[in-house]
């Protein structure tokens, strides 16, 4: 049996209206518990897996650490990486947590997606470094996110939360034997 509610939080400060983008802190207004619950399980592992999206149109998946640090998710990326040009010609990109090693997925499984907005700022760029220590020369990006989904199980079921900016946040139930749904 599938089951959904949709949760009766208001949109954070940051958010906008559908389709919209926000940074982190804009996740953590809107959502608190999801935002920490997700936080916490990027915060296992050091690497995780950016998807983003080739010249040809087609996925690429890459290693990348992510960081949250002055309330924003950014993205280092090693200079001239394949990477770094396909966010300089397309933003898109998603970014899954490092599942880990065996099967439990403790903490569940989480994946954000959204746009990853260049910074130049050299002042930014030094203050983030000087905190992080990247090997240099790096690219330095920003996320502004459209979705946050976090995947777990409460047995018989599959909870996946999910979160956009302008939406309330949405938790489906489902077991195995559930009809295929059909989303929008």
């Amino acid at each position: 049996m599938t089951r959904e509610s949709t949760g009766k939080e208001g949109i954070g400060s940051g958010a906008g209206g559908e389709g919209d983008a926000v940074g982190w802190s804009g996740v953590e207004a809107a959502v608190p518990e999801l935002a920490r619950r997700v936080r916490e399980r990027f915060g296992v592992h050091r690497h995780h897996v950016l998807a983003t999206v080739r010249k040809d149109g087609a996925p690429r998946l890459s290693g990348l650490e992510a960081d949250f640090r002055h309330g924003e998710l950014w993205l280092g990326l090693m200079a001239g990486s394949r990477k770094a040009a396909d966010l300089r010609r397309d933003p898109r990109f998603s970014l899954h947590a490092n599942p880990g090693p065996g099967t439990d997925l403790a903490g569940g499984d989480v994946r954000v997606s959204g746009r990853a907005v260049e910074v130049t700022d050299p002042e930014l760029v030094a203050r983030y470094a000087a905190a992080v220590q990247p090997p240099e020369p790096f690219h330095l990006f920003r996320a502004e996110l459209t979705e946050v989904v976090r995947t777990t199980t409460e047995p018989p079921y599959v909870v996946v939360e999910t979160w956009a900016p302008g939406r309330a946040p949405r938790t489906i139930r489902r077991t195995s034997n559930d009809p295929a749904q059909q989303v929008e």
